[in-house]
């Protein structure tokens, strides 16, 4: 060990050991296959999907951020979906809006502002023109009391 690390001299005295190797037989691995990843849409562009019929637009006024899940689920569903966040503090208010606005992008869809406290998340089977927009708005916002 000393000759090995250079501290003494080696005379040729000395013997080392030699170890057989066991002969191992090569392993044959099979070849990788190279596989195709599907193509990304190009920006603008959603992927094409199989248009599903609209069933209903759901409307939820939530109070808490914790139902920010059933929001989710019923956009993930294909629904479109009113927020009325008017019965919701403002800390909890923008939390949802970010929660929201991520689910809709996550989707490709698009959020929009109907008043102030109001929003309509589209998912992206969903196109609503200028004109629908306040015809809802109007529809939606008329005061019963």
């Amino acid at each position: 060990m000393t000759n090995y690390l250079g501290l003494t001299e080696d005379d040729g005295t000395t013997q080392e050991a030699v170890v057989a190797k066991p002969k191992v037989a090569p392993v044959k691995r099979p070849t990788p296959t190279l596989s195709v990843a599907p193509q990304l849409p190009i920006a603008n562009q959603s992927p094409i999907q199989e248009a599903a019929p609209i069933d209903r637009i759901v409307t939820i006024t939530p109070r808490f951020y914790s139902e920010a899940r059933a929001i989710g689920e019923y956009y993930r569903e294909g629904n479109p979906v009113i927020m009325n966040l008017s019965d919701m503090e403002e800390s909890e208010r923008k939390r949802l809006i970010d929660f929201a606005s991520g689910l809709v992008f996550g989707h490709a869809g698009t959020i929009e502002r109907v008043t102030s406290k109001v929003f309509l998340l589209s998912p992206p089977n969903v196109m609503v023109s200028s004109e629908e927009k306040t015809a809802a708005a109007n529809a939606s916002l008329f005061n019963q009391s």
